[in-house]
């Protein structure tokens, strides 16, 4: 309409911008009914490694897609992909849907840290891995990674390396009230055992650097060829493994092992007192009885505890408390 020219405005007039639509945009997504199911095996800038489920040797490179938004996704989360999942060098498929976790595995840097970090999703167990020597067994670092097995919903399993350097009985009877079950493991051991316990489960391994987790790894998960260190000479071993990833075990029958970085310190600052109550078969319903604010500690920080008015709890309360204490940072 040129300048100056008066006559009724007409709507064929209007010219629509190129690129945009006058279609109102629906908030309605895709279903993406045909997207393949896979599981989270390494994750590194931005991509996530998947093993295909019905086919675990063929490893997809996927991106998050952009209706995820910022949707956290862990090694072993469970996923649905679309695109190319072919696994042939050079492709990307796209992850779509991120099922719901049934275990999850959470630590923070320290009990002031309120970023909460989750390590592993949907395993089953956690071998918590201690050498019984060089370094000495940390029974505190022990009792943490109890509290988040305990209130993340995964098994745990004591596995205790370097039994060629010392006895593991000493050990093995202050977790014998918590029915904590164990394998004991050393160079010139069978790992018949522990293969059985691990087979055809989603195990994660945890511990300090120097404690023997990549060896282990490499036994069990030869083509996993993972570095390993000798421990430093001020007994703290060298970092070996920088991220978690997880390698499936050979054989028929199936099993992941999920391979963590080693840890100096295993925060729960996201655990309160409760959640670890609450994980105890017996001990929440009487913990409702105990006055607001009771850390069921006992005397004398929490005299009140009605815990204490449990018959027969005995040593399993004992080992219940000193799973707080080391919660709450004190000596046990």
């Amino acid at each position: 309409m040129a300048r100056g020219d008066w006559r009724r405005f007409d709507e064929s007039d209007v010219r629509v911008r190129p690129g945009k639509s006058t279609r109102p945009r629906s908030k309605r997504r895709p279903t993406h009914a045909d997207a393949v199911p896979a599981m989270v095996t390494s994750v590194d800038r931005g991509r996530w490694r998947c093993a295909v489920e019905s086919d675990p040797d063929r490893a997809v490179t996927a991106m998050r897609a952009r209706e995820l938004g910022r949707t956290p996704i862990v090694v072993g989360d469970r996923v649905h992909l679309v695109g190319d999942v072919s696994g042939k060098p050079d492709t990307l498929a796209r992850i779509v849907r991120v099922e719901e976790r049934s275990s999850v595995l959470r630590r923070t840097a320290d009990d002031t840290d309120p970023y909460e970090r989750v390590v592993v999703a949907n395993a089953e167990q956690l071998l918590i891995v201690t050498a019984l020597a060089d370094p000495p067994p940390r029974t505190g670092f022990i009792d943490r990674c109890l509290v988040a097995c305990y209130t993340g919903g995964l098994e745990p399993v004591l596995c205790l390396t370097k039994a060629d350097l010392a006895d593991p009985d000493e050990l093995l009877a202050e977790y014998a009230d918590l029915a904590v079950p164990a394998v004991v493991a050393s160079h010139d051991r069978d790992l018949g055992e522990l293969v059985d316990r691990l087979t055809g489960r989603v195990s994660a391994l945890v511990g300090h650097s120097g404690v023997g987790k990549s060896t282990l790894v490499n036994r069990l998960v030869p083509e996993a060829d993972l570095a390993t260190a000798e421990v430093s000479a001020v007994g703290k071993g060298r970092h070996t493994s920088v991220s978690a990833i997880a390698f499936p075990l050979p054989g028929d029958d199936g099993g992941w092992v999920v391979d963590t970085p080693g840890v100096r310190s295993f925060g729960l600052a996201h655990v309160t007192a409760d959640d670890i109550v609450g994980a105890f078969d017996g001990f929440a319903e009487a913990a409702e009885e105990c006055p607001s604010g009771c850390g069921h500690l006992g005397p004398p920080a929490d005299p009140d505890c009605a815990l204490d008015d449990l018959d027969a709890a005995g040593a399993r309360l004992a080992s219940l408390r000193r799973l707080l204490a080391s919660r709450a940072g004190l000596d046990p």
